[in-house]
């Protein structure tokens, strides 16, 4: 698959946020609800009076609930048009677009840029209470209640043991013909002085539901109901746990995605597009 850009057109660098709270997660679909792509794509296309849709690639599809303060997308337009409104696009897509999205910065792509396949890594947050009176009003958006005290030092044991390159399949929701091998490079988990516990998820890229399920394990660890070497073992058998559940969504915020020097990008781009296995690993 190639990442030249077509004639005639220029591939724009899009960074926005949003409250998932209201929306369907980030992927248009059928039935008219309502979702990021498909809010911004509606926008650009009235701001720039376009007669199509211009389609919109993103760096990670976040699910229904799931919000983003650093999430970054791109999309290909008409060269004229980008010439023709690119100097008061921002402010008017700012008009135009629900309070609860928001495009900060719109630029000129580098050479082979894709939002998607660019990427090196993806940082997620994930916020979680565990005061016996419950989550602030003014944060029961953003923030799980569990209602069991946690020890945090328990859960950054347990989350240490599932740094690195696995197979990630007993915390993934499976998808037809997608592999669940991930690198997970950083999983630390922090209490603030608000009492809030906000664990640091980054890696390569993730699996459906690969995220809420490490938190749900953590969990379980924190709250005493398993050791620090359970979330581990789980993952070595390889198979999906009924003990692990998938958090809810309204916890977890996307809070940034990487990418490599310029020049870097389009051997990037093929690396990601390549099925993985683990050393040692059978092909069929």
């Amino acid at each position: 698959m190639s990442d030249e850009v077509q004639p005639g057109f220029v591939r724009v660098r899009l960074d926005l946020s949003y409250d998932g709270t209201e929306f369907s997660g980030w992927a248009k679909q059928a039935g008219g609800r309502r979702t990021v792509q498909g809010e911004i794509e509606d926008a650009l296309r009235t701001v720039t009076r376009s007669g199509e849709t211009y389609e919109l690639t993103v760096a990670g599809r976040t699910d229904a609930g799931v919000h983003a303060r650093g999430q970054v997308a791109h999309v290909d337009l008409p060269r004229e048009v980008w010439a023709e409104h690119r100097a008061k696009l921002l402010k008017r897509l700012a008009g135009r677009l629900s309070k609860d999205v928001r495009v900060w910065a719109l630029r000129e792509a580098p050479g082979g840029f894709n939002a998607r396949f660019s990427a090196v890594w993806r940082r997620y947050a994930y916020r979680v209470t565990d005061n016996p009176g419950g989550v602030d009003p003014l944060l029961r958006g953003h923030v799980l209640w569990h209602d069991w005290p946690l020890d945090v030092d328990a859960m950054n044991e347990a989350a240490g043991r599932l740094l690195g390159e696995h197979d990630f399949a007993a915390y993934c929701k499976r998808r037809e013909g997608a592999t669940t091998i991930r690198t997970l490079q950083e999983l630390s988990l922090v209490r603030g002085d608000d009492g809030i516990v906000t664990a640091t998820v980054r890696a390569d890229a993730f699996c459906h539901n690969m995220v809420r399920s490490l938190i749900g394990a953590l969990l379980f660890v924190g709250d005493g109901h398993r050791g620090p070497e359970w979330p581990g073992k789980v993952l070595a058998a390889g198979v999906r746990d009924s003990a692990v559940h998938v958090v809810r969504p309204h916890g977890l915020t996307l809070e940034e995605v990487g990418y490599p020097a310029d020049e870097l990008l389009a051997a990037r781009n093929r690396e990601a597009r390549n099925r993985r296995t683990l050393p040692g690993a059978g092909c069929c």
